[in-house]
């Protein structure tokens, strides 16, 4: 659990805030004191952003508990009075909207009616308040995606979300994943994303009996950002040192329907088109034309998991069953085609897929263990696919169901019971 000076100092940032002076500044005149500085004629929304004009997505928002955010925000923002101000502004809202929405994942902050542990008001309301970012047209000169990465990395749990140095208690890292597929289905939910949100902060004890704590982020589900480098700053301060570094890392993401999977190799490229991501941005790379991710460090094709499979499937089983994954796709050495593998890579070949593919879960398993490699060799690391998340009503007005929340806390306890096996055994 959080401690109690912890859980104080971040419900003090968030009521901090949510009672920031909204009054209109000089420049400003609408009742919200924003209108002056966010001009109709403002950039369009990008592809994510632009679904937003679907009312079930502001429903989700208000009905998780968030829409002070998204209604306070835009007035925050034309407060501002210099680039300084405006930084400190985006850190401390996106703090406190991670802050927020990790409360109420946890069940302690009321709001709303959705489950506690829905994890689309924050990724809604982070979406809505870039929007109003992209927006916002101040009188003073801004680096806007400079502000944006702030906001997004402090909205993400990159920021003010470290361990705290407890002897005897162990240190688990964790990352999951925004929603995604949402032009087909756009009231999908992400169980990865939800499960680290109830984990975040947390005292588990493990199978042993001992202790760990877990801190986690939650990515996008774009190659921008992973170009840009989110997955590198949000593991490299957990495995370069400092005074409480992890034990442990995982990466979580949806994967198969029915099945968790241990993915047992990572691939050094992507090859998901023609599957876009959340902006409908392609990866540049297929089957046939694998292509490397901008941006990585050197590294083999395949990494290989360190995390103890087997002690993690001869103990978690239910309610889904817990499988080591070991296939790959791989163009063997001399060959110019792929090949499908389930016994792992060969020799001198170049990766066209992990285990888990050739999307953006398989390349935040391959750059979180290549850093881990480089900077903690020692620690187990891995990725964890958890089962499609299924059991939405079929009204398509309807945002949630006995099913569908059923499903996503099995998911989630599940989650928790892997971790709590992993990180039991040392390396």
């Amino acid at each position: 659990m959080m401690s109690l000076r912890r859980a104080a100092s971040a419900a003090a940032l968030l009521a901090t805030v949510l009672s920031t002076a909204v009054a209109a500044p000089a420049h400003a005149h609408a009742d919200d004191g924003s209108a002056a500085c966010r001009p109709p004629s403002a950039a369009a929304p990008d592809p994510e952003q632009a679904r937003l004009a679907d009312p079930r997505t502001a429903a989700l928002v208000d009905r998780g508990g968030l829409g002070d955010f998204t209604r306070r925000f835009p007035a925050a923002l034309c407060s501002t009075r210099n680039p300084a101000e405006a930084a400190r502004l985006l850190d401390a809202w996106g703090t406190a909207l991670w802050h927020a929405a990790v409360q109420r994942a946890q069940g302690r902050r009321p709001g709303g009616d959705l489950p506690a542990g829905d994890d689309r008001p924050l990724y809604w309301a982070r979406l809505a308040m870039t929007t109003e970012l992209a927006r916002w047209q101040p009188s003073f000169t801004v680096d806007r995606a400079a502000l944006r990465t702030r906001f997004e990395d402090a909205s993400r749990g990159l920021k003010d979300n470290a361990f705290r140095p407890s002897p005897g208690v162990r240190r688990v890292f964790v990352s999951g994943f925004d929603p995604f597929g949402l032009d087909t289905e756009i009231r999908r939910a992400n169980p990865s994303g939800s499960a680290v949100l109830r984990l975040n902060g947390r005292r588990i004890t493990l199978a042993d009996g001992t202790t760990a704590e877990v801190r986690a982020v939650v990515l996008p589900v774009r190659y921008a950002d992973f170009d840009a480098g989110i997955v590198e700053r949000a593991f490299t301060p957990r495995l370069a040192g400092g005074p409480a570094p992890a034990d442990i890392i995982t990466t979580v993401s949806q994967g198969y329907p029915g099945i968790f999977t241990l993915e047992a190799w990572a691939g050094r490229s992507r090859s998901a088109d023609p599957y876009p991501d959340n902006t409908r941005a392609l990866s540049g790379g297929t089957r046939e034309h694998p292509v490397t991710a901008p941006g990585l460090g050197a590294g083999p094709e395949f990494i290989r998991t360190t995390l103890p499979a087997d002690a993690v499937t001869a103990a978690v089983q239910t309610p889904f069953p817990v499988r080591l994954n070991t296939a790959v796709t791989e163009i063997p050495a001399g060959g110019t085609a792929p090949v499908d593998r389930t016994d792992g890579p060969t020799a001198g070949s170049r990766a066209v897929a992990g285990g888990g593919g050739g999307y953006l879960s398989n390349e935040v398993a391959y750059r979180s263990n290549r850093l881990r490699g480089e900077l903690a060799p020692h620690l187990p690391g891995g990725h964890l696919h958890t089962p499609v998340l299924t059991g939405l009503p079929a009204d398509p007005q309807a945002l949630t169901g006995p099913e569908f929340e059923q499903n996503e806390d099995a998911i989630a306890a599940e989650v928790r019971a892997v971790l709590e096996h992993a990180a039991t055994v040392r390396p």
